[in-house]
């Protein structure tokens, strides 16, 4: 049997093998290499050897890039920057603690670090090791010195509450000075009003001509009971004030001549209010003066706000100061207390025989004709009056005192309020829903003011509550006598309302309102001429 040749494929075969092995062992190697530079880039930068972040600095061959600089996480440069920026701080810091020789000390310092930095820039060279080293380490000595004696950020941070607290306290000391001032001067009477008082005084005293003049008028009486007729009430002491919303209703009225006003003022300015509507003609308008004194219904067996006035307690907290000193002192104003502002709830008892009234605040200038308030439907409600609840602080929360549970139990703290100064009212159905009767309740209930501090607007809240009939707000444009408000809705304002202190007729008063109320007062007139020095 012949021998089976040699396959000479098989050693072709084994050069392969091992030609497969030999790339296999070079490509181990090469990973190998690759996993030790991977391991080497994640090493902490801080581990490199400093020779090499020295080399960073010497190693720039073309100039100097500040952001890389800035940016660079070995960039000596960045790192004076920081010592500047802390250092800054500490010269605050010190002047403050009165170490004024430290803060020039240190200022200089950080003079010689910019000036170092900002030649770097313009030549465009690196900073040398020498003088980075200098610098950055002088500046610890500096930064080292400020932290012994502690003027770091915690101390740094006390000092600044401390002074916080102490402006804080000024700032409210110095708030109260001027609120209080601010109502004195409200409260003030002033000069040419004076004087107008005291010369129509003299005027009706002693010209009978003018008392004659009121006994002719006696046949407009049955104007004053005209139901057909626009009715306005307003309760001042204020001469010229009332004058002005009289003067401004008439004058933009298209029927004037139906126009009847209901005044109640008091006894001192009683002779005062009838001289001057008996002196003057408001385009044939029908003017009424009482005084409050002759409504002897109005005693304090009847009227709580009167009985309260004769407890001692109340006159100390109005008047001696001695109530609670949290209360604003605005809220502490004998006007408060006086009937002329109070006498808005007993309104139906001092007109029986009228129907349908618009009651006036004399800090209102009036300039549009009002006479389709007389036909607005209420709905069965009482009164009808803008609401004021566009913020917030003019609900029902912001005037009554909801700690309280008979509050907390009968009102929504959400409730809208409204304003008093220009107000519809129904006294048929104020006396069919007896609102005086519930006005007395809550003035019972609050003698201990403990439901709300002052004013008319809280008990009015609570006696009208559920009872009043929303109304256009151009009807009543209010914060003239305390803020900025919208022109456009003073152009189409039909009463503009002075609330507030600064009343257009006081020296604080708002310059810029101010003409819309001079424009109803006659300076050309005699006693006006007189007691305010013009024309």
């Amino acid at each position: 049997m012949r021998r089976r040749p040699f396959d000479l494929r098989r050693p072709a075969r084994r050069r392969w093998i091992s030609g497969v092995w030999m790339w296999l062992v070079v490509g181990g190697l090469g990973v190998l290499l690759l996993l030790v530079m991977l391991s080497r880039e994640k090493l902490p930068r801080s581990a490199l050897p400093l020779i090499r972040q020295r080399f960073h600095h010497t190693s720039l061959i073309e100039g100097l890039n500040i952001t890389d600089e800035m940016l660079s996480p070995h960039s000596f440069t960045r790192q004076m920057v920081d010592q500047i920026s802390l250092a800054k701080a500490l010269v605050i810091i010190s002047k403050d603690s009165n170490n004024l020789q430290f803060a020039a000390e240190l200022s200089a310092q950080i003079r010689k670090c910019q000036a170092l930095l900002s030649n770097s820039a313009t030549m465009a060279t690196p900073l040398t090791a020498e003088e980075w080293e200098t610098a950055i380490h002088d500046m610890a000595l500096f930064l080292y010195q400020a932290q012994q004696l502690h003027y770091d950020s915690a101390t740094m941070i006390m000092k600044m509450r401390g002074q916080f607290q102490s402006l804080n306290e000024k700032m409210k000391s110095e708030a109260e000075k001027n609120t209080k001032y601010g109502q004195i001067a409200a409260e003030e009477l002033p000069k040419g009003l004076y004087c107008l008082g005291i010369r129509l005084t003299m005027e009706w005293f002693g010209n009978p001509n003018l008392q004659r003049d009121l006994l002719e008028r006696k046949h407009s009486l049955e104007k004053l009971r005209d139901n057909k007729l626009y009715h306005y009430c307003i309760f001042s002491d204020n001469v010229l004030a009332t004058s002005v919303v009289v003067n401004s209703t008439s004058m933009n009225s298209k029927n004037p001549d139906k126009i009847v006003f209901h005044l109640v003022t008091d006894e001192v300015n009683y002779a005062p209010m009838k001289a001057w509507f008996s002196m003057n003609n408001f385009r044939g308008a029908t003017i009424e003066v009482q005084k409050v004194e002759d409504f002897s219904w109005l005693n304090a067996s009847y009227v709580p706000v009167l009985k309260q006035l004769q407890n001692s307690e109340t006159q100390n907290f109005y008047f001696s100061g001695t109530g609670d000193n949290r209360t604003p002192i605005k809220f502490r104003n004998p006007k408060y207390l006086s009937m002329l502002n109070h006498l808005r709830f007993y309104i139906p008892e001092v007109y029986p025989a009228l129907q349908k009234v618009v009651f006036l605040d004399d800090d209102v200038v009036v300039q549009k004709d009002l006479s389709k308030l007389f036909t607005i439907d209420l709905n069965g409600n009482v009164m009808g009056a803008v609401e004021t609840c566009m913020e917030t602080f003019h609900r029902f929360h912001k005037y009554l005192n909801y700690s309280h549970p008979l509050i907390r139990a009968h009102f929504d703290p959400d409730a809208c309020g409204w304003a008093f100064g220009m107000n519809v009212l129904d006294l048929e159905e104020w006396r069919k829903k007896n609102v005086t009767g519930i006005y007395h309740y809550w003035q019972e209930h609050n003698a201990d003011h403990t439901l709300w501090k002052l004013g008319t607007l809280p008990p009015g809240l609570l006696a009208f509550y559920g009872l009043v009939e929303k109304l256009d707000a151009k009807w009543h444009v209010l914060g003239l006598g305390y803020t900025n408000v919208d022109p456009l809705l003073i152009k189409n304002g039909a009463v503009l309302h002075y609330n507030g202190n600064m009343k257009p007729w006081l020296k604080i008063g708002m310059e810029k309102y101010k003409g819309l109320w001079d424009k109803y007062v006659d300076y050309s007139h005699p006693l006006l001429r007189q007691c305010f020095m013009h024309g």
